[in-house]
């Protein structure tokens, strides 16, 4: 049934799963839908003093959760860089009141190099030409450097973009290791803190930007694991990724019953967003047994895209993610070799429009061009073609009608 992601939301909120687990294409609008779902549990008050004093219901990650930090270059000196700190409630409950720092130095390390450390600063305090004080506050910046042998170490440095969303996803990992810790207490008089008492949601929205395929694995178990030893009520976790091996690490992780904290299979349901062409959206339910295959998925995608013409650029990013797969699973060296070669010359021909309409695309599921009639006739045809020649399951019920289909 098509609804809006206020409706999505709701519907996510009714439901009694202590993990909702979810998959959707880049662009189909989880980072929305969390900011909806934030806003339905937890509405913001006009009012900052009453905010500071509102009990925090739902903890959410996603991209606004990165937008906190951000980079001084230091472009005059290009000496002293550092990742800053922008406060907030979020910020300051972690750094100041939860003290959190070597925790998150810690699982940095670990995803990352022990070579590579991360440093807060302390408050400090200087002047300006004026003598007015000017008041760094602590735990508002971050250094880095690399240990090096014999003492060495280089400082300040610039980390990747892969490495600093690490960073980010470590700093919320480390807090929410501590809340399960502390709400496996059972009575509340007993706990080191009441400030997550009144915690409902933690909604996790793609942490998984930048990991290679181990570490990614690593990170889904770790997860996993994690939400299954929470023994109380609340809080409940709802999990949104674009990410297919994640998705289906997680799908394995929570279909594994853990008997030392009382986790069931039946406390986690697996689910699918579907962004509709009229902006409208499908939350369908997946299987209870096993995930998903990811190609077969993306085929399907492709057989409704070639039928009603639809076709973006994207889509051939999903088609040589197809040929990627495939060739891996029958052994081929490269996934050019599976490509239709009707006349000399044919095969690079498609090679090369694949790769040049599958390129240059930081997220492919956001991505809209416009394409010509003989770019999309090509993916109609090599659709059809490999599924025939690999003999796929079609799902297509008409013949695909091909014009001028050259390469």
């Amino acid at each position: 049934m098509a609804q809006s992601l206020r409706e999505i939301a709701q519907a996510l909120k009714a439901s009694d799963k202590k993990v909702q687990l979810i998959y959707a294409f880049n662009g189909t609008g989880k980072t929305r839908l969390s900011q909806e779902f934030t806003e339905l549990i937890d509405p913001k008050e006009l009012n900052e003093e009453a905010l500071e004093e509102q009990p925090i219901k739902v903890l959410y990650y996603n991209a606004f959760t990165e937008d906190l930090f951000y980079w001084d270059n230091d472009l005059d000196g290009d000496i002293v860089r550092k990742l800053k700190i922008h406060p907030n409630k979020f910020t300051n409950w972690i750094f100041t009141d939860q003290g959190q720092a070597f925790n998150i130095i810690t699982n940095f390390q670990h995803y990352t190099s022990d070579k590579l450390t991360p440093r807060f600063n302390e408050e400090s305090v200087s002047y300006d030409e004026n003598g007015n004080a000017i008041i760094v506050n602590a735990y508002s910046e971050i250094t880095f450097s690399i240990e090096g042998g014999n003492a060495d170490r280089i400082e300040n440095v610039k980390i990747s973009k892969g490495e600093e969303s690490n960073l980010i996803w470590c700093v919320f990992h480390s807090l929410l290791e501590q809340i399960i810790e502390v709400l496996n207490i059972v009575e509340p008089s007993d706990r080191d803190t009441n400030q997550f008492n009144n915690l409902q949601y933690v909604f996790i929205d793609d942490p998984v930007s930048s990991l290679d395929d181990t570490h990614l694995i690593e990170l889904a178990v770790n997860i996993a694991q994690l939400i299954k030893s929470s023994q109380s009520t609340s809080p409940k976790f709802i999990i949104t990724t674009h990410n297919p091996l994640f998705y289906n690490v997680l799908f394995n992780e929570f279909n594994n019953a853990d008997n030392r904290h009382g986790y069931k299979l039946k406390h986690c349901e697996k689910k699918r967003l579907e962004k509709l062409d009229d902006g409208t959206f499908n939350l369908h339910i997946q299987s209870k047994d096993s995930p998903f295959a990811y190609h077969l998925f993306l085929l399907k995608e492709l057989e409704k895209v070639a039928q009603s013409g639809d076709i973006q650029k994207y889509h051939f990013n999903f088609l040589r993610n197809i040929l990627e797969k495939t060739s891996t699973f029958l052994g081929y060296v490269d996934w050019k070799e599976l490509l239709p070669n009707e006349a000399e010359g044919s095969r690079d021909g498609y090679y090369n429009r694949i790769i040049n309409l599958s390129s240059h695309s930081k997220f492919s599921g956001e991505e809209i061009s416009v394409l010509t009639t003989q770019e999309k006739d090509v993916l109609k045809h090599l659709v059809r073609e490999i599924t025939r020649i690999y003999n796929f399951r079609s799902n297509i019920n008409q013949p695909v009608t091909l014009h001028n289909v050259a390469v």
